[in-house]
């Protein structure tokens, strides 16, 4: 997934589940969104964390 179409996505979900959304480099180098309470990968591979209760 590129990373336009990762954050449109990660927007998405993070509106929707009203949860914080990660964006993060898997080890094959393709890009991936999941909450972040279901993130347990390095912390060294994120790349965005978007969260819907941040000011």
């Amino acid at each position: 997934m590129s990373l336009p179409d990762a954050h449109a996505f990660a927007f998405s979900l993070a509106a929707t589940l009203m949860v914080a959304i990660v964006i993060f480099r898997a080890g094959d180098g393709t890009l991936s969104v999941v909450p972040m309470d279901e993130y347990d990968g390095d912390l060294s591979e994120i790349v965005h964390e978007i969260d819907p209760h941040a000011a």
